[in-house]
């Protein structure tokens, strides 16, 4: 006799916190909002031994935390309610590009009626735009099954999956079969590969093609899955058939017993197979859909005889505010009264595309940092230590080029530091270094800092402090001291906004002094508390200087051993024979290369006079 299944009254956000410890779930995070709060709760009160969990400071944290964690191959899943996910858009759409290695669902729980919030947007919306998956469960046992599945889904397709929910699915309870933990047995740790994870424009443009190809596999994949069903509950009248999903499909069952359904729990990327299958055995299609006409309006592309948010000219099935058993039996009462109204929409005009004119071919010209380039100090001295390095948008987005080779991850602005908290929460094999510039840390990166101070994270976190907006064309920030209209204004310090958000361990260096760099970097990361680095030295292009020394080769000295181009300094040039000359036209005399050189090849001299070391 086979053993009794265990069932439990749960609601849907007991049910997802259970679906995470069923799914070995590794790092759950999220940000508190009304429907969704539930989730994390349950998780940290009955599976907090097993799952580290933590309340972000805010959505966006908490999505950029859990992405850093799936990159070393652990599961993990972010909680908030609809418009939490606009203050998340930014890692989300990038996100999608770079896809994920473990398994990543963000539960977005959305709020039609507007009992708890400022809107009712449709979350479907931003599944589209991002061109993700999204998964809608219809009671409680779907949303912990739903979840469990939106794992399997991001990690067979290396995307994430947004499980949508809603009020009357986080928060009405339903008898919830449970399963068994289900160990991964899997190691976490990141593996470095640039081309997927640093989505600069020269790796970003194939990122894109493979996400069009993503999409349709998705697709096909929604049309096959066991999340959508047909339910031919009515053989003899094909009159109608109803497509549905989410809580709506509880109320078509109830209102309409005998009808047939699509009933989807897979919605986009768009099953359209199973669309055009179900729609070639009935006459006409009725949509119920919470909210925004989603899938009704596709329907009508692949021209479908469609009805739904309107019946005619008249309203059908309400485009705001929650369905409910009286809503769907007025929608009843209007299709009795109105038999032969339908929608007919005819498949959409083709045309093709016009062929564009062949264009020649021009070389590549990568992009580099600038000579004098402070960052580059830093970039070195971190090349020296085994660590992975989470970047961030900014001139040091080019650390990920050769010879430096010191980014692994880029997500949005901000994520430098999130992403190195969730890698280093997600597995501990290699010591976590997470980087944001000066005007990326006031745009978005303190409630990182914050986030990793909070949760007891481990990572070094480094400012890399221009003194500008560099990237955009030297723009004053709040570090500054001086507004747009060139007004002086108090200057926001790095190093005591660190202090104030818990930061205990701060220290400030000049990058283009490598061993003082080095040894602060060394401190940092084999220390077992967060560490801040604030390696601060202005722009040269913003703040140009005098040109008062500069640096030559002594090539009796030099041993063309091409130490000295490590740095990746433009101003370096090697020619066929590997003599490396200084380009006194780029050179701005930072000293770098001089550091580096251990045979002293590198001498200054006096600009003004030519005078020093030899040609």
């Amino acid at each position: 006799m086979s053993e009794a299944v265990e069932k439990k009254l749960l609601s849907g956000n007991e049910a997802i916190a259970r679906g995470a410890y069923e799914a070995d779930v590794s790092v759950a995070t999220g940000y508190p909002g009304t429907p969704s709060t539930e989730i994390l709760e349950n998780i940290s009160k009955y599976y907090g031994k097993s799952i580290f969990c933590e309340w972000s400071p805010n959505e966006k944290v908490a999505f950029e935390a859990a992405a850093g964690a799936t990159t070393t191959g652990a599961r993990a899943m972010t909680t908030m309610k609809l418009v939490g996910l606009n203050v998340a858009a930014d890692p989300l759409m990038t996100l999608s590009y770079t896809g994920v290695v473990g398994g990543f669902v963000a539960i977005v729980a959305d709020d039609p009626g507007m009992n708890s919030s400022q809107n009712e947007q449709d979350t479907r919306l931003f599944a589209h735009f991002a061109k993700v998956p999204v998964l809608e469960p219809a009671d409680s046992q779907e949303a912990k099954d739903f979840l469990k599945e939106g794992f399997k889904i991001s990690e067979e397709f290396g995307t994430p999956v947004i499980l949508r929910t809603t009020t009357t699915i986080s928060h009405s309870r339903g008898v919830v079969e449970l399963g068994d933990y289900e160990a991964l047995n899997r190691a976490h740790s990141f593996k470095k590969n640039p081309q997927r994870f640093v989505p600069i424009p020269a790796f970003a443009r194939g990122m894109r093609v493979r996400l069009e190809e993503r999409v349709e596999k998705l697709a096909e994949a929604a049309s096959a899955s066991k999340l959508n069903r047909i339910e031919w509950n009515n053989a003899d009248d094909r009159r109608l058939g109803i497509v549905t999903s989410g809580a709506a499909y509880q109320y078509v069952k109830e209102v309409f017993p005998d009808a047939n359904i699509l009933k989807l729990g897979w919605c986009y990327p768009f099953p359209d197979k199973l669309f055009l299958e179900f729609a070639a055995h009935v006459e006409r299609v009725l949509v119920v859909e919470e909210l925004e006409d989603f899938m009704e309006l596709h329907l009508k592309t692949l021209g479908i005889q469609t009805i739904g948010k309107k019946l005619g000219a008249e309203k059908l099935v309400p485009k705001y505010g929650p369905l409910d058993v009286d809503v769907l039996k007025s929608v009843k009462k209007s299709l009795a009264e109105n038999p032969e109204t339908a929608g007919i929409v005819a498949p959409p005009n083709v045309v093709e595309p016009r062929a564009l004119p062949e264009l020649p071919t021009l070389p590549g010209r990568p992009p580099v940092l600038c000579p004098g380039c402070p960052h580059r100090g830093l970039f070195y001295a971190l090349s020296k230590f085994d660590v992975v390095v989470s970047g961030d948008i900014g001139c040091y987005s080019l650390g990920v080029a050769p010879p430096l080779n010191c980014m692994d991850t880029i997500l949005c602005m901000g994520g430098g530091f999130t992403v190195a908290h969730g890698i280093e929460r997600a597995q501990n094999d290699r010591p976590v270094v997470g980087i944001v510039g000066d005007s990326t840390f006031f745009h978005s990166g303190i409630t990182g800092l914050m986030d990793v101070a909070y949760n007891k994270g481990k990572a070094t976190l480094v400012v890399l402090d221009n003194r500008i907006t560099a990237m955009t064309g030297h723009q004053d920030n709040p570090g500054t001291g001086k507004t747009i209209l060139g007004e002086e204004t108090f200057a926001a310090d790095v190093a005591e906004i660190a202090k104030a958000c818990g930061f205990k361990n701060v220290v400030e260096v000049n990058p283009r002094f490598l061993k003082e760099t080095s040894d602060a970097l060394k401190t940092a990361i084999e220390s077992d508390e967060p560490w801040l680095i604030v390696a601060k030295e202005p722009c040269p292009l913003a703040y140009r200087k005098k040109q008062t020394k500069g640096y030559r080769v002594n090539q009796e000295k030099c041993k063309r051993c091409g130490g000295c181009l490590k740095i990746g300094c433009p101003a370096l040039e090697r020619a066929a024979d590997k003599t490396v000359t200084v380009n006194d036209s780029l050179c701005v005399a930072c000293g770098l290369c001089a550091q580096t050189c251990r045979f002293n090849a590198l001498e200054e001299f006096d600009a003004a006079s030519g005078k020093g070391g030899l040609v």
